[in-house]
């Protein structure tokens, strides 16, 4: 089974428990604003790669990652690549290695359940809080991401939502509200992450020749965050 890869972070240490391997997955449906990853939208970039000769690769890190980590697959949008990333899974459970997938959502739900079938968690961005925030600035659906959701509690995988946000966009209490109350909805988000814009995906968007519509705005430390969320 072959797939296309971005790149690879061969120690990670924001994407899921633990350190993680991650693969960047080339291919994603969505235009996001504040995407910090362009360079991973066309699904004929990348290079290509087998799940098997990635396995095998990935275990050479299992000294490194141990039982408290493991890998992430992200992109992009890995459900784009649903049999290539339900073979990399399966492939890795064979070896006791942890699996997070981490997505928007966009993709066709009955691939994605197959996906799941190998998935320990799921990293899942929830973008904007309404159904016309989500087709303005990303070009997604909210409901699907939220039919996403409903798939991974039915299925019992647990979820830990991670959440832009982004000046002008989702940088309000009421907006942050709106996020946590649709959390809300499900048993099986564990939590949300909040994770501050940042601006330096400039310099990538410059080298590809594609506009960054965020340029001007300024980028978010953490302690604005916890200043927003304590007006929640």
């Amino acid at each position: 089974m072959e797939g296309r890869v971005s790149s690879v972070q061969s120690l990670g240490a924001v994407d899921g428990p633990g350190l993680r391997y991650v693969v960047f997955l080339q291919g994603c449906p969505l235009r996001c604003r504040y995407c910090h990853n362009p360079e991973t939208w066309l699904p004929d970039g990348g290079t290509v790669h087998t799940a098997e000769d990635l396995c095998t690769t990935i275990q050479r890190y299992k000294p490194y990652f141990g039982e408290q980590g493991g890998v992430t697959v992200s992109g992009g949008e890995p459900l784009l690549q649903p049999e290539f990333t339900a073979e990399l899974f399966r492939l890795l459970h064979r070896q006791k290695i942890h699996t997070a997938l981490d997505t928007s959502g966009a993709g066709d739900l009955e691939k994605a359940a197959q996906v799941l079938q190998h998935t320990d968690l799921v990293l899942c961005d929830l973008k904007f809080p309404t159904e016309t925030a989500y087709r303005e600035h990303c070009g997604g659906s909210l409901q699907h991401t939220l039919d996403f959701l409903k798939l991974t509690e039915n299925m019992g995988i647990p979820v830990w939502i991670r959440h832009v946000v982004a000046p002008g966009l989702t940088d309000t209490p009421a907006s942050m509200r709106a996020i946590r109350d649709l959390c809300g909805q499900f048993s099986n988000i564990e939590k949300i992450e909040w994770l501050p814009f940042k601006n330096i995906c400039i310099e990538k968007y410059k080298s590809l020749g594609i506009e960054f519509p965020m340029a001007d705005k300024p980028a978010y430390s953490q302690q604005h965050i916890d200043m927003l969320l304590s007006a929640l």
